[in-house]
Order: structure tokens, then sequence, then C-alpha cells
């Protein structure tokens, strides 16, 4: 069982498919949240990549960047309507962290849901307390709320942010 685990979910008041390629389409993210710094493919294969991520996490009105690299899966689980994306992170603090976002139709929408889970960094002593009290609830949680809320905004038909999707996909 992984020492650091964080849930952010929600009700995404749109269709499955819709969340489901927005969410898919990270390279689009530093356009459609103002957190995240750039997002970069190192390497793309079909359905999977390496891709390396940078996001602030603010604290008031400074800015704490943040940097990971990731292999990114679109895995298709069985009886599932919508495929669910996986990380598990390779490069950064937090590597060895597994991470998967799920969509799940629902009446008047899709549950999103994005799972993580970490043992933490290798550090002596500290490293499981280090992933429990800061790192999983202050900056994975700090993040990974703000890409959900901000993407699920878009999904649902924010007009600035849908028509900019819509307009450069």
């Amino acid at each position: 069982m992984a020492r650091m685990r964080t849930v952010d979910e929600r009700l995404v008041r749109a269709p499955a498919q819709r969340i489901f390629e927005i969410a898919a389409d990270v390279e689009r993210w530093p356009a459609l949240l103002p957190h995240y710094r750039y997002v970069r493919f190192r390497d793309r294969m079909h359905g999977t990549g390496i891709v390396e991520m940078s996001a602030n996490r603010p604290f008031g009105p400074l800015r704490w960047p943040t940097r990971w690299v990731s292999l990114m899966e679109i895995q298709h689980a069985p009886g599932a309507a919508v495929p669910m994306i996986r990380f598990r992170h390779i490069q950064g603090i937090t590597t060895r962290m597994e991470v998967q976002w799920s969509f799940a139709p629902v009446t008047g929408g899709t549950h999103v849901t994005v799972l993580h889970l970490w043992n933490g960094p290798a550090w002596p002593f500290i490293g499981a307390v280090a992933a429990r009290m800061v790192i999983g609830p202050v900056f994975v949680h700090g993040i990974a709320s703000r890409t959900l809320e901000g993407l699920a905004r878009v999904a649902e038909g924010d007009q600035t942010s849908a028509r900019a999707f819509t307009r450069e996909q």
C-alpha cells in the first residue's frame, strides 16, 4: 500500500469522451490552465509517451515551480466506456509516483477521479512523512485540484476557454 494517497474528484457536466479528450491533450494544458508552465513530449508513441511537465503551486502572490517527467499511457480498461489516463513519474522528486485519471459516465455528466499513489522520496527517516504531510497535501493536491477544476470548466463550456480549445485543436 502506498504511503501517500491523494484523490481529487469532481462531477464534470460534460460527456465522458469530451473531458477525456481535453485531459488527454496534455500539451494544451498550459494554454488552458494558468498554473501550468509547460508540457512537452520527449518521446511520443501510439497511446503512450514520455512527457515533461511543469506547474506552479501558488502560495498567495508567490509561485513555487515544480517539474516532473512521466511515462503517460492511455489505457482501455475492460468494460470502461472511456479510456483512463495513467502517468508513472520517472524523473523529479516524485519519481515512482503513480497517477490515474478515470472517467465514469453518470447522470448529469462524468465523475472524474484523479488518484495519486506514492511511497515518497528515498530520503532516510523523513521521506514517507514528507510525502504524507507536505508533498501530497500541499503540492500534489494543490496542483491536481486546480488542474481538474480548470479542465472541467473547459469541458463544461466556459466560453473563453472552450472557444480557444475548439479553435486551436
